[in-house]
């Protein structure tokens, strides 16, 4: 089991800190890892695509599950698979994509590990249908401060507690994965031009039914008559016989492909303003007014920046903020309010979307509720930032939503009770389950979790 002193960060790249980095490869490793934190206790760390700081400890452990990446069993019948915490969402589709399964939910990126899915309770493009990763998980295996390892199922309050909860209840060794069953390797895609934010709304509202899978991107640098103008864009698994003959001879091929990582270092201010605001035009005139029953590969349509190794690199050595927030059906004039206000601050962002929430999760933690959820990057060094995001926080508390915790890195903690009303719950069994507070992170501190 290798262990080294390491500078730790977010996908985000904005608040590194120095941690003891440990990689166990068996679930006895994990219990002696968990065993041998410290005073400054110890978290579970994946792939490190959480944005901000939910992975990072500073002067303590963090565990680098991604040593633990066996793929145990799959029911080819039920559709069901019992794999690692370690193994990611790309694994998975390598191995389940020729056998017929896709994995119930994937966010915009397939390099989440299974572990990482549960305690971040990811959605993706088709919450609105199917709901969060952990709605699809049947059990998991949680190894907890007093060194007792626990099967928990759905329906249970330490499952809720664990959903959505940080990895801050133990760490995951292993789950049993619900799966979606797929003709093809393909999705049916189809595509429209959304005026305006108000256009935008209307067509979700109207026929997002229709779809299993629907985001949105938004041109957040509109203003005027154009303000959110929108390229919708949804879709669903193709069936056979929407492909072409030679595609059909393997269907459920998966190769994704790769392009070269931008480069280590990236001049400050490459996505200003200027730049950013000539990338959205351009996207936007491009993309067709109406285009139907197109064929798009798996990478292409749910991972296109997976093909970019280290696209993080592309802010610069400030790094970036990733702002995610969500608020309700019936606080639509509140989601105006704040895309105009992002509008007129200017804000550079090419990477934003905006999606529909179906039900709520059981999580106590979990980030979806009934409605609308935006999300965006920012470039970490753009003047006043903090005090911007600070004051949308307060708009998105007021109308009783809440930020993603897995993308958050800078929340005042004295907010985060009217985002999440089931905070006390989850605090009480977390005091209950480990009262010395041996799960910790820079989040848990920074929030008071």
């Amino acid at each position: 089991m290798s262990a080294h002193t390491v500078s730790v960060s977010g996908w985000g790249r904005t608040a590194p800190t120095r941690a003891r980095l440990v990689r166990p490869r068996t679930y006895e490793e994990v219990a002696e890892a968990v065993r041998g934190c410290g005073e400054r206790g110890g978290i579970a760390r994946g792939l490190g695509r959480a944005y901000g700081d939910a992975a990072q400890n500073a002067g303590g452990s963090v565990l680098d599950m991604t040593g633990l990446d066996r793929i145990s069993a799959i029911d080819a019948e039920a559709g069901t698979v019992r794999c690692d915490a370690g193994v990611s969402l790309h694994q998975l589709m390598e191995v389940l994509l020729p056998l017929g399964w896709f994995v119930p939910v994937t966010p915009g990126t397939r390099y989440v590990t299974v572990g990482g899915a549960i305690g971040a309770d990811i959605h993706g493009k088709n919450h609105h249908v199917s709901g969060s990763f952990s709605r699809h998980v049947a059990a998991f295996d949680l190894l907890t401060a007093d060194g007792e390892v626990r099967t928990v199922r759905r329906g249970e309050p330490l499952f809720d507690a664990t959903a959505g909860g940080m990895g801050l209840t133990g760490v995951v060794l292993a789950a049993t994965v619900e799966l979606q069953a797929v003709q093809s390797s393909l999705m049916s895609v189809d595509t429209e031009r959304a005026t305006d934010l108000d256009d935008l709304m209307a067509r979700l509202t109207a026929t997002d039914h229709r779809y299993r899978y629907s985001v949105a991107w938004i041109d957040l640098l509109a203003r005027g008559r154009a303000l959110g103008r929108s390229v919708l864009t949804r879709g669903d698994h193709a069936p056979l016989d929407a492909l072409p003959t030679r595609a059909r001879r393997s269907p459920l091929e998966f190769r994704p492909g790769r392009l070269p990582a931008p480069p280590a270092f990236v001049p400050e201010g490459l996505l200003g303003r200027t730049t950013v605001g000539l990338f959205n035009e351009l996207w936007y005139r491009k993309a067709p007014r109406v285009r139907t029953g197109e064929l798009q590969r798996i990478p292409t349509f749910f991972h296109p920046l997976d093909g970019v190794p280290h696209w993080n690199r592309i802010y610069g050595r400030s790094g970036f903020v990733q702002y995610q927030f969500a608020v309700g059906y019936g606080e639509e004039d509140a989601l105006r309010r704040i895309v105009r206000r992002i509008s007129e601050h200017r804000c550079p962002s090419f990477l934003a979307v905006l999606k529909r929430f179906g039900e709520g999760d059981p999580g106590w933690l979990s980030f979806p509720v009934p409605g609308w959820t935006l999300a965006l990057d920012i470039p970490a060094g753009l003047p006043g930032l903090g005090g911007f995001l600070d004051e949308l926080d307060e708009e998105v508390a007021a109308a009783h939503g809440r930020v993603y915790l897995a993308k958050d890195s800078r929340l005042r903690p004295e907010l985060l009770a009217a985002m999440y009303p089931r905070l006390d719950e989850f605090r009480a069994l977390r005091a209950e389950l480990d009262p010395a507070g041996v799960f910790t992170s820079d989040l848990s501190r920074r929030l008071a979790l």
